[in-house]
């Protein structure tokens, strides 16, 4: 080979190899590196499919080849967007890492990891890597609604985990409450705090307030035995004593009362004149109680007290009756003064023959008139002769005959 021919292909050698590196070099730019902690493993797909699990470790894949590799924490829910778990689950080598918790459509999960509650999960399949933590799902029916507090730490409510999973119903003391599954009845709860789990069955809680109420009857017309029309004010007190009986058998029960308490007070009162009625205001209360006594086993409401708080009568009425008690009032008077007039003279009368009989009870009547007459006179003047005991007996007193 000729010198020249030996340099032109030195040169074409050069040339070759720098394209070799520069390949090589542009090539290791392409590569691409995947780091996988001991927390994490990694899923694998080749061309959008699932091929394999990835360990922790350090990973290098060729470029131009359609590869991907999705992170997944051990310690976390196993999820990937826009897959379906049951494919993950029905691989081999995945399902040895897994730990599957299946919930039923009626079930739900309570997560436990180290004793510890985590999260609520619905109906499905729940899968986890096995890892660090021990994990346990608690399943709880939904077709049995009621939460027992004896199974449950109530501190499990207050978790925002737990919230929207349960329904929570409060009695206070002085009622009792209807408990309702999906409108049908169950049973009466007491004072207290209950829970209900949602889903299956909606629960309903209907109050019944058990303390003394009242129904008040204002301005009613009723007409009396005598055809004068009067207006009443009513007033009766009650205790729901059977709140089932009530609640389902009963519609309305305050307007039912209240037109019973109307009729009873319109047969009473219209069998009654107006001064029977005025007269017997207390008696009033006593027959209508009486009588609504009868009807209160129907209600399952039992009735303590009836009274009649106002009675307002007509204008021309309350006139006339004004004008009627002035004059008795007036005669009550005049009878009075008559007694006391009489009464007056007989003590005059008696006092006269008491000072006739006894001549020293006269005497002390006159010092008693004179000292009377001294403490009102400033001076006295006396003339003629005569003692002054007996010039002041002659101004004042009549001689004794």
């Amino acid at each position: 080979m000729r010198l020249e021919n030996i340099e032109k292909y030195i040169d074409f050698c050069k040339k070759q190899t720098n394209s070799v590196v520069n390949y090589t070099l542009s090539l290791k730019k392409h590569i691409k590196k995947i780091v996988i902690k001991d927390e994490e493993r990694g899923l694998l797909f080749k061309n959008s499919l699932f091929n394999k699990l990835l360990k922790p470790g350090v990973y290098y894949f060729p470029p131009f080849v359609d590869i991907d590799v999705k992170i997944a924490n051990i310690n976390a829910p196993f999820y990937v967007t826009g897959y379906d778990v049951s494919i993950f689950i029905k691989n081999e080598q995945l399902a040895k890492e897994l730990e599957v918790f299946e919930v039923k459509d009626y079930e739900l999960g309570l997560l436990y990891e180290d004793g510890l509650f985590r999260a609520a999960y619905k109906a499905g399949k729940h899968p986890f890597f096995k890892g660090l933590k021990k994990r346990e799902m608690r399943i709880i029916d939904k077709r049995i609604p009621e939460i027992d507090e004896k199974l449950f730490d109530l501190s499990l409510f207050m978790n925002p985990a737990l919230y929207g999973n349960y329904y929570a119903f409060d009695v206070s003391k002085h009622e009792v409450g209807l408990l309702y599954f999906n409108n049908r009845f169950q049973k009466t709860l007491t004072e207290g705090r209950y829970y209900f789990w949602s889903g299956v069955y909606i629960p309903q809680i209907v109050k019944v307030d058990l303390r003394q109420q009242q129904i008040e009857i204002n301005g009613q017309e009723l007409m009396t035995l005598d055809k004068i029309t009067i207006r009443l004010n009513f007033v009766s007190h009650y205790k729901i004593v059977n709140p089932e009986k009530l609640t389902h058998t009963i519609n309305n029960y305050t307007q039912q009362i209240y037109i019973l308490l109307q009729l009873i007070l319109r047969e009473y009162i219209g069998s009654l004149s107006l001064d029977d009625i005025l007269k017997k205001k207390q008696e009033i209360g006593d027959y209508v109680l009486e009588k609504i006594k009868e009807k209160q086993s129907d209600f399952g409401i039992e009735f303590n007290f009836c009274g009649v708080k106002d009675i307002i009568l007509p204008g021309e009425v309350k006139d006339i009756l004004n004008t009627v008690l002035i004059a008795e009032k007036k005669a009550q008077a005049n009878m009075i003064m008559r007694r006391e007039e009489i009464a007056s003279t007989r003590s005059l009368l008696n006092t006269a023959k008491l000072l006739d009989e006894n001549e020293t009870l006269y005497k002390l009547k006159e010092m008693e008139f004179i000292e009377k007459i001294s403490d009102k006179i400033d001076s006295v003047s006396l003339s003629n002769g005569g003692s002054v005991l007996e010039q002041i007996q002659s101004l004042f007193l009549p001689k004794k005959k």
